[in-house]
């Protein structure tokens, strides 16, 4: 189909000219492509250009008298029936001696050619689509199924009457049974065969799910052989729930996906964004990769294509011809004066693989790994390797190849970006008894847990599962969820941390909240009360999610709930109670009154704008301003909730007998230093002018006592000297 391509970018592009150039050019030849032409006609019919090209369609009936009966010829007749706009008598007189011959026995064939308006050969009405229309007055029977092209979906017809001109169907996207005129059903309905996927999904799902779950590569192609190639979004918004249960899709998508890419009449896309295809012919997985090759691929992306090859079909290296082959291009490669080093290594690994037993490669590896002048460099190399299985397996050489492993593993543990590497690395380090050097790290991982969110994950879960590593004892796995816990508070308003920030609600949330369930038995009253503290900071948890938390807590330590009973309205306000000064609650005001006025608008703007862009599943820009959308009305949401729950400081509410909100504390610790504290709302907080959050650590230390009161912080001892009112 050489054609097909360059026609397709034409209609996708709306370029008529070059199209009409083309298509003259096609119909000159010497011989028709019967699959090709058809593509190219129903792409026609969808193009805004199709009724100019109507009055040029018919160029390509010379050739299709040389085609020989079949099928294709009888669709390709039908097609520039449809989109033909000339209305000719040669034309008028070839559609009536086609429907003579193919349906003149039918004994209501008068009927229908009056109904088409083909009732003579000398006629002079349109005749536009007549064969169309003939082939659907052939196909309605009870029990019989249509497609409407106006988007009421499948239908099943239940009655018709050729003397009312109507017909009675029972469609599954608008409820109860419709009554159809023919004229209507001419332009908007398609005939649809018992044994096509629409029939079957629509008259038998049950047969249909059965079928997809014994064999789904069958369902596939079926569905790309009547429906046309579909993305992997498109195959499931036609198979999700309509014929797979959805709590199903993702298991039975997987195993499918697996093997509609060992199947040689699928094409399987690499990009996600593109189709899956059913091929004309079977195209062997060796032809395929010779193919791919033969374009003289740039070193990346041979790595990329042959690693995917040789994974999915390693049966392949059994035919002596193919290896040979593959041995020759990868080695060819290797002779380029632009290959870097670590494409060198790569193809060095399958060239390992491809030759059986000890080769050359082994030593070539070794000599690479060992001139790597620096850990650095040996990091920076590893980060360049594109495909995960050779980064592993360089680390592996590096372990045995390098006296300064160690070094490298300590340096990467961190950075490192898959879990497959750390766990190796880490198994590696631990088992040459390197605990100390580890818990080093891990100490900068749990203190800076921001720097590294995904490693912080990966170890997190594992030290809660897994009873032998450093910190996986009791102390250290509360350290760890307290980090979690800082962790989410500090990524979660960061755009790009967003699959990150699902991860952790998923730890949290999971298994009926598992992770917390295990963790507030654990910890002692004021670990427990640092946990509650740390989540009410982490907004993008629900309502629900912190009265879990609390609830959790005050079963593992009934003093909460007695505490809480006890004190009253001023738990209520240590939960519930966001204390501000003016200036904050005005700053909150207006921030709100921004994202509801200005930004809100702006979104809107942004959304109308891309949606005039089409095809809103690939629409980028769309997705982006629904997300930014999605953003907003939860950061409005989560304003207003807190500004219902704001108090503003007042000179009623600072009791200077004792330090609360609202107080200027002055205190010394045990050297002598003196520190000043002022303890106002969350929003108030600054640090760096020793202005704290009412919640933090340091003021709850405080929280309660008078002057003359010691209380200790970070293994020091401070003692009041004044109290003073903020006001």
């Amino acid at each position: 189909m050489s054609y097909l391509k360059e026609f397709l970018q034409h209609i996708n592009n709306h370029d008529y000219p070059p199209f009409l150039r083309l298509w003259e050019e096609y119909c000159s030849g010497d011989e028709i492509d019967g699959p090709e032409v058809i593509q190219i006609l129903k792409s026609t019919k969808n193009a805004d250009f199709r009724d100019y090209f109507g009055k040029h369609v018919d160029r390509i009936l010379p050739l299709w008298e040389k085609m020989p009966e079949c099928p294709e010829k009888h669709e390709i007749l039908k097609l520039v029936m449809d989109i033909q706009t000339l209305n000719s008598m040669k034309l008028r007189e070839m559609t009536y001696d086609y429907l003579k011959s193919t349906y003149g026995s039918d004994k209501y064939f008068q009927e229908k050619m009056k109904l088409i308006g083909m009732r003579d050969r000398d006629g002079k009405d349109p005749f536009q689509g007549a064969i169309s229309s003939y082939q659907l007055l052939s196909h309605i029977n009870k029990g019989k199924f249509v497609f409407h092209t106006g988007g009421w979906g499948v239908g099943e017809i239940s009655d018709f009457s050729l003397i009312r001109e109507q017909l009675r169907i029972e469609f599954d996207l608008v409820p109860g049974k419709k009554d159809v005129s023919f004229e209507t059903a001419f332009k908007t309905l398609l005939p649809i065969p018992d044994d096509h996927f629409l029939a079957q999904r629509f008259g038998n799902p049950d047969a249909l799910e059965k079928k997809a779950k014994e064999d789904p590569v069958f369902v596939i192609k079926l569905l790309l052989k009547d429906l046309g190639p579909r993305t992997a979004a498109e195959i499931k918004d036609e198979l999700a729930d309509l014929v797979i249960p959805a709590a199903e899709w993702t298991k039975w998508w997987q195993n499918t996906r697996g093997k509609l890419k060992k199947d040689t009449m699928v094409e399987t896309p690499e990009d996600i964004k593109k189709p899956f295809r059913l091929r004309l012919s079977e195209v062997t997985h060796e032809e395929r990769l010779q193919k791919a090759l033969e374009n003289k691929p740039d070193a990346n992306t041979l790595i990329q294509l042959v690693y995917s090859f040789m994974k999915d079909f390693p049966e392949t290296l059994k035919n002596l011809e193919f290896k040979n082959m593959l041995y020759s291009r990868i080695t060819e490669m290797l002779t380029q004066a632009e290959i870097n080093k670590p494409q060198q290594l790569q193809l060095y690994f399958f060239l390992q693989d491809i030759v059986s037993g000890k080769s050359e490669y082994d030593t070539k590896i070794i000599d690479l790994v060992k001139k790597i002048p620096s850990t650095e460099a040996v990091e920076e190399l590893i980060d360049q390797v594109a495909i995960l299985s050779f980064k592993k397996r360089l680390l592996v050489e590096i372990r045995k190849n390098r006296s300064d492993w160690k070094e490298i593993f300590l340096t990467m543990l961190l950075p490192a970006d898959q879990n497959t590497l750390r766990d190796y690395i880490i198994a590696e380090l631990l088992a040459d008894k390197n605990e100390a050097q580890v818990k080093e790290k891990l100490v900068d991982l749990y203190t800076h847990p921001e720097n590294h969110p995904e490693t912080f994950l990966w170890y997190f879960q594992k030290s809660m599962s897994q009873k032998k590593l450093p910190f996986s004892d009791k102390a250290g796995r509360l350290r760890f969820f307290e980090s979690l816990l800082i962790l989410l508070s500090k990524i979660e308003s960061k755009i790009e941390y967003r699959d990150t920030v699902k991860k952790i609600h998923g730890i949290l949330s999971g298994e009926r909240y598992a992770i917390v369930r295990q963790m507030m038995p654990e910890a002692t009253v004021e670990e427990v009360k640092e946990f509650l503290l740390l989540s009410t900071k982490c907004h993008s948890l629900t309502d629900h999610d912190i009265k879990i938390f609390h609830s959790l807590a005050e079963v593992a330590h009934p003093s909460l709930a007695k505490s809480k009973k006890s004190k009253g309205s001023s738990s209520e306000e240590d939960v519930s109670v966001i204390w501000t000064t003016q200036e904050g609650f005005n700053k909150l005001q207006e921030k709100i009154k921004h994202i509801a006025t200005v930004e809100t608008v702006e979104n809107a703007k942004e959304i109308e704008v891309a949606r005039a862009h089409g095809d809103l599943r690939e629409n980028a820009e769309f997705k982006a301003a629904l997300e930014r959308r999605d953003r907003l009305q939860s950061e409005l949401k989560f304003l207003s909730d807190q500004m219902n729950k704001t108090r503003v400081i007042t000179e009623s509410d600072i009791d200077t007998e004792e330090v609360g909100v609202g107080c200027i504390v002055e205190c010394t610790n045990k050297d002598g230093k003196a520190s000043q504290y002022t303890l106002l709302g969350p929003w108030d907080a600054d640090p760096e002018q020793n202005i704290l959050a009412f919640q933090s650590k340091l003021a709850q230390a405080m929280k309660g006592l008078s002057v003359g009161d010691k209380f200790q912080f970070q293994e020091d001892e401070f003692v009041i000297n004044k109290i003073r009112s903020y006001l």
